[in-house]
């Protein structure tokens, strides 16, 4: 009991510290307490009928509410209720994203240096063979509007389109800013939870960073700039590899078995005011 005791108030003040800068984000954005418990209720109802299912036995509503403390009202309700937060769709995102990492990484797109060519919007080594080979079955110059949208190309004066960042990150839009709270965000917590739930360190997924607390503020500019430097390195190096493992342009009916995977970084960073003097 004490170690269950230990464990409830660990979980709660890791979930308050985890917490605070979402409800930073949705005050800033006037998504109430209400809009978000009404959510955390369907998770958690979903959660408990998806995952938690007793072995060789069917989801039970009545199993939903005694590990939920809902009632069994609450969860058929829940559950009967149109929803499309669970089922979030990525499509949109992937494709954009495989688009510009094609971009930078493969030597038919790029100039001797690496350095992603500027171009043509038509012909065999333009824009629409680009996302033809991929971004789907989505329009060519639909998957342009989009990103040129998001600030991630610019189209020149002579009709050429200009890679303007080396990596998917759209500046501009908040909607599509927020879609990574969804996948960045819960894959990282995903990783969090596999590690701690696994005893055995083999098994462990890799999860790592470095971090100093004594730093000067204006050494901060030089660091954000080394890191994301060496970060984009990295990444586009593991990117090149997943994309030669990648199945995505074989036809599904092809496919075996796949797996989503993939290694995130994140930069953070938080001033410490310096300490008042006592008196």
């Amino acid at each position: 009991m004490l170690e269950d005791t230990a464990l409830t108030q660990a979980l709660g003040a890791a979930l308050a510290r985890l917490l605070r800068p979402l409800v930073r984000l949705m005050l800033k954005h006037s998504f109430s307490y209400s809009a978000f418990e009404s959510v955390a209720k369907r998770v958690y109802a979903e959660c408990a009928m998806e995952d938690f299912a007793l072995p060789g036995r069917k989801p039970s509503v009545s199993r939903a509410a005694i590990l939920t403390g809902l009632t069994r009202k609450e969860v058929n309700t829940l559950l009967s209720e149109p929803w499309s937060g669970s089922n979030a769709d990525s499509t949109h995102y992937n494709r954009a994203a495989r688009v510009v990492s094609a971009w930078v990484r493969e030597p038919r797109f790029t100039s001797a240096d690496g350095t992603p060519r500027i171009l043509a919007l038509e012909g065999a080594d333009g824009f629409t063979e680009l996302v033809r080979l991929h971004g789907g079955d989505v329009p060519s110059r639909a998957v342009l509007d989009e990103l040129a949208r998001l600030g991630s190309v610019r189209v020149r004066d002579d009709g050429r389109v200009a890679l303007v960042q080396r990596a998917f990150v759209p500046n501009e839009d908040m909607i599509a800013k927020i879609s990574f709270l969804a996948t960045d965000v819960a894959d990282l917590v995903e990783t969090i939870a596999h590690n701690i739930e696994r005893r055995d360190a083999a098994a462990a997924r890799y999860q790592r960073r470095v971090m100093h607390h004594g730093i000067p503020p204006e050494a901060l500019p030089a660091f954000r700039a080394l890191s994301g430097k060496q970060a984009q390195k990295l990444l586009e190096g593991l990117d090149a590899w997943l994309a030669e493992h990648d199945l995505s342009d074989v036809p599904e009916e092809d496919w075996g078995a796949t797996a989503r995977v993939g290694v995130g970084i994140y930069y953070f960073e938080e001033i410490v005011p310096q300490p008042e003097s006592a008196p």
